[in-house]
């Protein structure tokens, strides 16, 4: 089906963005890695609690840590800024960082080898931590064949700069999209390749399940795809060191169990899925994506 095309005013508007963000990245890649992430940190933590998202963030943090005092929060938005603003500066100079081989280390990364030699798919599973990007790249930089998905762009001209550029270090990326998106990752699964998740935002209509005491809804997607096709979920996280620099962890893959209660099954899943990153959260809390809203609305309204 051909794609309606959009109005003339909004594919100006497209193109103009699509513009200043050719200015930004050519800007970036002229200066040395650590000065663009340090910008990053620096803008991001000057802007960004101007912005109705620093209200949504501050609120994320105290659904999660109810017992910090105000300057524990204060001390906290200011760091998730600095993460979020290297971040996203970050994906500018991608290639440059996975080509530094100072500037990733990966742990228990001979876990990549035993799921290559056991010719079996894993369904890899993690969340919005540091430099998530680095964990895709970590992963089709090994022996593992891998499909990872991710939420496209709404503007088509940046989504096409964006994904040309992933292709310099590697990662391949399709958008899923309904049951064509469903029927692309049961493929991949069947031909015994592996595929990649996130699965630490909202998703309306998901399992029910805690995550810091307040229930949410998650993607059932990653469980159920174990769970059919019988085998793990693969954990995998990021961490942050100095300015540019990052840790890949490989976890302990996670075994599910089967009771014959598909629907049960799914839920406990689900289940360990939000305790593993809330895990990691509590761990390193300046690293997660604060700035989304993880849980129903009716609990922001609670917090105003």
């Amino acid at each position: 089906m051909t794609q309606a095309k959009p109005p003339v005013a909004q594919d100006l508007l497209w193109r103009l963005e699509a513009l200043a963000f050719d200015v930004v990245i050519a800007f970036a890649r002229m200066l040395p890695v650590d000065l663009v992430s340090d910008f990053g940190a620096w803008f991001f933590k000057t802007l960004g609690p101007l912005t109705s998202a620093q209200k949504v963030a501050e609120t994320n943090l105290r659904i999660a840590f109810p017992q910090a005092s105000d300057a524990e929060i204060a001390d906290l938005l200011k760091a998730q800024w600095d993460n979020t603003g290297r971040t996203f500066l970050e994906l500018l100079i991608m290639d440059r960082i996975i080509g530094a081989p100072d500037r990733v280390e990966i742990v228990n990364g001979q876990r990549f080898d035993e799921i290559a030699a056991n010719q079996e798919p894993v369904v890899f599973v993690s969340g919005h931590f540091a430099n998530f990007e680095v964990m895709p790249a970590a992963i089709v930089n090994s022996p593992v064949k891998c499909q990872i998905t991710y939420r496209a762009m709404n503007n088509p001209h940046v989504e096409k700069r964006v994904r040309d550029y992933r292709f310099r270090y590697g990662v391949r990326y399709f958008a899923p999209k309904g049951g064509d998106g469903a029927r692309e990752l049961l493929a991949a699964l069947g031909r015994g390749e592996s595929v990649a998740l996130m699965n630490d935002q909202k998703f309306n209509g998901g399992v029910a399940a805690p995550f810091f005491g307040v229930t949410c809804h998650t993607a059932p997607g990653p469980s159920r795809l174990a769970l059919r096709f019988n085998t793990v979920l693969q954990p995998m996280s990021v961490q942050r060191g100095r300015k540019a620099r990052f840790r890949v962890v490989v976890h302990e893959p996670i075994h599910l169990e089967h009771t014959g209660n598909t629907t049960a099954d799914i839920e406990a899943a689900v289940r360990k899925i939000n305790a593993m990153i809330e895990g990691w959260v509590r761990e390193r809390p300046a690293e997660w994506f604060w700035t989304h809203k993880r849980w129903p609305n009716e609990t922001y309204r609670r917090n105003r």
